[in-house]
This record gives C-alpha cells, sequence and structure tokens, in this order.
C-alpha cells in the first residue's frame, strides 16, 4: 500500500525538534529558520515542481543526494546558483527527512558562524 506523502507539518515538527528552530513566514509561506537564518520552506519558485521543499544544504551534499536519489531530489535552473536542494516531499520518507533536515541544521549553524568570524576578522585589521 502506498505511504501518505508528507506535509509541511511533518516538516515543521521535526525541523522544530532541532535547536534554535522558529517558523516566520516569507512571500506568503512558511519558513523554518535557524537564528534567523532560512533553513527550509516550500518551494514556490513556478520552476519547482508541485509539493516541493526548498532545503538549505551545501553545493557538494546537494551533488551527492541527487546522485544518490534523482527521484527524491532535484534542483532547477532558478534554484541552482543556491546552496539548497529541492525534496519531494511525495517521495521521501520521514527519516530521509529527519536526516536532512539535520544535515541542513548544521550546514545553515556553520554558515552563520563562519559568517561571524569574517566579520570579527575584518574588525581587527
Amino acid at each position: 500500500m502506498p505511504r501518505k506523502p508528507l506535509g509541511f507539518d511533518v516538516v515543521r515538527e521535526l525541523a522544530r525538534a532541532l535547536p534554535d528552530v522558529e517558523e516566520s513566514f516569507g512571500r506568503g509561506v512558511p519558513a523554518l529558520k535557524v537564528r534567523g537564518r532560512l533553513l527550509t520552506c516550500p518551494a514556490i519558485n513556478k520552476s519547482a515542481e508541485p509539493d516541493s521543499l526548498v532545503v538549505k544544504i551545501g553545493f557538494d551534499q546537494r551533488a551527492e543526494l541527487i546522485a544518490e536519489d534523482p527521484d527524491v531530489y532535484y534542483v532547477t535552473d532558478h534554484y541552482v546558483k543556491y546552496p539548497s536542494v529541492l525534496v519531494r516531499l511525495s517521495r521521501i520518507d520521514r527519516a530521509s527527512l529527519r536526516g536532512l533536515l539535520a544535515s541542513a541544521w548544521k550546514f545553515v549553524t556553520q554558515e552563520t558562524e563562519t559568517k561571524k568570524l569574517r566579520v570579527r576578522t575584518r574588525g581587527a585589521s
């Protein structure tokens, strides 16, 4: 029997279990952020397939995800220059989504720390 596709309510539940994740809204859709930085939100660009999620992730990991499971993970021309991957919610399972969100959380928090370090280093010169 086919399983029920995951919805944004499940995304919200899994992401909110991670430290410092808060919900906000942008461009008319819910967005989940870590310390004000985007973690994930529904993909609203017309190039994305319906019921897709955009998740912040490094370019290398995006390439690995797409190579590993192109039925679940993909990218369109609009998103290719951003460190993110598109996810077909109808094809991902809960455990994989949990792992992806944890990886995205790590990416966003490391990105934030790197930017803070750059600002402090520039200010010290």
